[in-house]
């Protein structure tokens, strides 16, 4: 060593120690990459993103070669310091600890903690770099790879640890992809996120959740006189009518209110007949069908309104098209002028809020940010009857998820509108 310049001892130390940082760096970068994101950087033609995935699906390789590296670099660095030392101050138990305490200093600060805190910070800009350069010293260290994974996989199968790509698949679940667009943040745009939260729970809300329901139908009785059919249609905001004879169960088919109009406009002398030729049939839907499900058999039987039945074979109500695609991406039609769906509803100034009792939970929930049961009654109305377990007088308040409810007005055995209380946080 008396031979070396002192400079080139010092440099050839500052170089060990990069390099040992080098491999610390780019072993946690690529560890904690987005393997996601490097998919699609790769699908977009990104060669290092596709040099990078190549190393992703070699891991066991890739790690033998970064930590064989550090393992050497990190003993040469130890032997050059011990070097140094006893060069300068000479051989003796002293000098040599010290020696290995400040090479320990050495490599813990520069050469572990540090590189593999900015490795875990920016993962995606360093291993992509890393991998330009680990590809090649991977293709050059094979025999040696080779060798001491002959060992390794002896220990891994006395272990029965399975390994290869069936060990490490990284498919998620919808709950995991969901987190991950909860976590987007400013990535996703706000309205962009709301979409795909919806159709993650697309799979949970039933068409009982979004229908419109029986009370709430505008159906044409083809038992009424010709002229109350007439009446009706003139007036009618819909394109299509549920058509019924007599009680609202009896159902006869849909009529497109289009062509009714042009009959009326063709034909003097109108009968229940010439009606009834222009119904279409009937599409049934049980009402546990989820939404997710529901939108598929409106594709494929070319659907865009079903009649939504019970066990029993009873009219629960009625979902379209329209109602599921609102439920993903927000409303942007109502059927009818002033509907109670469509009202843009809110907290006032002193955080009170007047509702109707038909309105669907989910909504309240929604629109004024409240966690009110769904896992029962589909309307405020029939939660606070469930609750109260009777038909109450006007008046009556009660507390329920945070929330105080007064009822208003009580009519026709049912609660017609109640005024929610925000409580404060």
């Amino acid at each position: 060593m008396d031979t070396v310049p002192l400079w080139v001892q010092l440099l050839a130390l500052a170089t060990l120690i990069l390099l040992s940082a080098f491999f610390s760096i780019s072993e946690t970068a690529l560890m904690a990459l987005n393997r996601h994101r490097v998919k699609h950087l790769a699908r977009r033609g990104s060669r290092l993103a596709q040099i990078t995935l190549w190393l992703l699906d070699r891991t066991d390789r890739m790690l033998s070669l970064i930590l064989i590296a550090n393992t050497v670099l990190n003993a040469l660095t130890t032997a050059l310091v011990t070097a140094l030392a006893i060069s300068a101050f000479g051989n003796n138990e002293q000098v040599i600890t010290i020696a290995t305490g400040v090479v320990a200093f050495l490599l813990i600060i520069f050469a572990e903690i540090t590189p593999k805190v900015i490795g875990a910070t920016y993962p995606e800009r360093i291993a992509l770099s890393a991998s330009f350069i680990i590809k090649p010293l991977m293709w050059l260290a094979t025999p040696l790879i080779w060798f001491v994974n002959l060992f390794v996989s002896a220990l891994l199968k006395s272990l029965r640890i399975k390994t290869g790509r069936g060990a490490r698949d990284q498919r998620l679940s919808p709950e995991e992809l969901r987190s991950m667009v909860l976590e987007g943040g400013n990535f996703i745009p706000v309205k962009h996120k709301s979409i795909l939260l919806n159709l993650f729970d697309l799979e949970q809300v039933t068409v009982e959740d979004v229908m419109t329901p029986r009370a709430q139908i505008e159906s044409l009785n083809l038992s009424v006189p010709v002229s109350e059919i007439k009446n009706q249609l003139v007036t009618c905001y819909h394109n299509k009518l549920l058509v019924h004879e007599g009680e609202i169960n009896q159902i006869v088919g849909i009529l497109h209110v289009r062509k009714a109009m042009a009959l009326l406009n063709q034909e003097a002398d109108l009968t229940v007949e010439h009606f009834r030729a222009l119904l279409t049939s009937p599409y049934f839907i049980p009402a546990e069908t989820n939404l997710f499900t529901q939108l598929q058999y409106f594709q494929e039987n070319h659907e865009r309104l079903g009649v939504i039945v019970d066990e029993y074979g009873e009219v629960q109500g009625l979902v379209t098209l329209d109602d599921i695609i609102e439920e993903m991406v927000g409303e942007f039609t109502t059927s009818t002028p002033g509907a109670s769906r469509a009202e843009q509803f809110g907290w006032d100034k002193q955080g009170e809020c007047l509702l109707e009792g038909s309105i669907s939970l989910r909504d309240v929930n929604k629109r004024l940010d409240l966690n009110l049961p769904l896992d029962g009654p589909k309307t405020l109305n029939g939660l606070l009857l469930e609750i109260l377990q009777d038909i109450p007088e006007a008046s009556v308040s009660l507390k329920v998820a945070d929330c105080v409810i007064e009822i208003v007005q009580v009519q026709n055995q049912a609660i017609k509108v109640v005024k929610l209380q925000r409580q404060k946080r």
